[in-house]
């Protein structure tokens, strides 16, 4: 028997009609979305004709999804976080970088990080800033240097990121290191809306994707 499809789906900003229709061309996989899904719903009833058929949900956070309360309600009520931990789909250990870098913790075009941990960043707070108790809505994508700590520390075969690594002109090259300290062989990003394939320096291959691209990760090799 084949193995199930795994499914990517470029940054969908509300639209999901185009990654719905892929997942009703395949039989029932794991579908894996790349951030700024900005749902007007539950992820759950919007994908609903999916999860029926059978297919299994992971996401990250996108800058997007931090916005509004809403549309951060709406998706990380979902189960199946992928953010900074590994998940072995079929074989494939596939881990999850959300957010995105913010110059007011982290900017690794400009230097060294202001805060390494969020609980650092959180000590700085002003009283009016902490949302739910814990960091900024506007702060729950922002990516810390801990993330990478956290990451580098296990090992996957598919990087998937919000941001992109440097095969993009608004890439980040920390990125390709993390890539490379995890063992991938493959990042998947979204956040530019750009669909391209590249090649790192360092040998690994990138696919960015378009605004709710679908994109099937070819079986059972990596590209």
């Amino acid at each position: 028997m084949p193995e199930p499809p795994i499914l990517f789906g470029g940054d969908p900003h509300r639209n999901f009609a185009p990654i719905l229709r892929a997942c009703s061309a395949l039989s029932p996989g794991t579908l894996i979305l790349l951030g700024d899904c900005d749902c007007p719903e539950p992820l759950a009833d919007i994908l609903a004709p999916a999860i029926r058929f059978g297919w299994e949900v992971r996401w990250i956070l996108g800058n997007h999804d931090t916005e509004t309360a809403a549309a951060f309600d709406n998706l990380t009520g979902h189960p199946g976080d992928l953010g900074l931990r590994v998940v072995t789909v079929g074989g494939v250990r596939i881990a999850g970088l959300p957010g995105v870098f913010k110059p007011r913790v982290w900017d690794p075009k400009e230097g060294p990080a202001s805060y390494h941990t969020r609980t650092d960043f959180q000590a700085g707070l002003r009283p009016d800033e902490p949302w739910r108790g814990g960091l900024p809505l506007f702060h729950r994508d922002t990516v810390f240097p801990e993330d990478f700590d956290r990451l580098a520390a296990l090992r996957c075969d598919v990087l998937v990121t919000h941001e992109a690594p440097s095969s993009h002109p608004h890439g980040f090259a920390v990125i390709d290191g993390l890539a490379q300290a995890c063992g991938a062989r493959l990042i998947v990003h979204g956040h530019h809306h750009q669909s391209y394939e590249a090649v790192l320096a360092n040998g690994i291959r990138v696919r960015g994707l378009g605004l709710a691209e679908p994109w099937l990760l070819a079986w059972p090799r990596l590209p």
